[in-house]
């Protein structure tokens, strides 16, 4: 089964890897992603690999939120009435899951590398969240696609690599060990835009993106597909030695986003980590 047609392929060619944009799939109800079986993976994984809270949260917060002490698989065989949100990570684990992570990313590998090179490090995570849940304020390092499998939601994005919105020191933090969750300032809403989401619709987040997430007035289940690239990972260490420089007393320029390569930095940090610098 193609999931992605020759019009959205070609879509995700001329806006990736920096123009968030919205595509559609044919992935469907597909067994895989039913809730029975999403809650027979979450009881399998690793407990490093499941996250889940309460889903009443609002736009920003300080850290993450707890567990609702419910089993993770009765919340999500509940969450239509539960109110909690649930992400199940790295769901390569699992050698079925895999194989649809890598037949998705398969598809669009030539429109992937003809932009950003290899694909690395492909990831892939499942959310379910209650009506009415809220994702709130962060970023991720990921290239990263959204295909909504059930329900809907609204994405509010913004600008990446405008410090704006995710400041250059909340990034040199994340880079060198500290959360992704970001502060949230009700002025910031006009620099943000919505992408609203129904089922069989996919939405492309660049590398950084800040974004939050409202879902719609029914349950939800969303599989969001990751990959890195040597571009990524550039900029992610670039900012890793920033942190360094400016601990030193320096005030660093930002990371050039893509089509700057950031080799310089990134080479700086890639020396100091081996040798254990941190």
């Amino acid at each position: 089964m193609t999931v992605f047609s020759p019009q959205d392929r070609q879509l995700f060619a001329a806006h990736y890897p920096e123009t968030p944009h919205v595509l559609r799939h044919a992935l469907g109800a597909h067994p895989l992603l039913e809730l029975d079986a999403l809650a027979r993976l979450a009881e399998g994984l690793p407990e490093s690999s499941v996250e889940y809270n309460l889903a009443d949260l609002p736009i920003g917060i300080e850290g993450k939120p707890g567990a609702t002490g419910v089993p993770i698989g009765e919340t999500i065989r509940s969450i239509g009435s539960c109110g909690s949100w649930a992400a199940l990570k790295n769901i390569e684990q699992h050698p079925a899951y895999a194989e649809l992570l890598a037949e998705l990313l398969a598809e669009l590998r030539p429109e992937i590398e003809a932009k950003t090179g290899r694909m690395l490090k492909t990831q892939g995570f499942i959310f379910v969240t209650s009506p009415g849940g809220v994702t709130p304020y962060h970023f991720d390092p990921e290239h990263n696609i959204l295909l909504q499998i059930r329900g809907s939601k609204v994405m509010t994005q913004f600008p990446a690599g405008d410090a704006s919105f995710a400041p250059d020191l909340v990034h040199e933090s994340y880079h060198t060990g500290g959360p992704r969750e970001l502060k949230w300032r009700d002025e910031l809403v006009p620099g943000g835009r919505d992408f609203a989401l129904a089922a069989g619709e996919a939405l492309f987040v660049p590398v950084m993106a800040p974004h939050f997430v409202r879902n719609g007035p029914e349950s939800s289940v969303s599989l969001s597909i990751t990959w890195r690239s040597e571009w990524s990972y550039a900029e992610a260490d670039a900012r890793a030695f920033n942190a360094i420089l400016r601990r030193a007393g320096f005030k660093p320029m930002a990371p050039g986003r893509w089509p700057h390569r950031n080799r310089a930095k990134a080479i700086g940090w890639r020396m100091l980590r081996k040798l254990g610098v941190r």
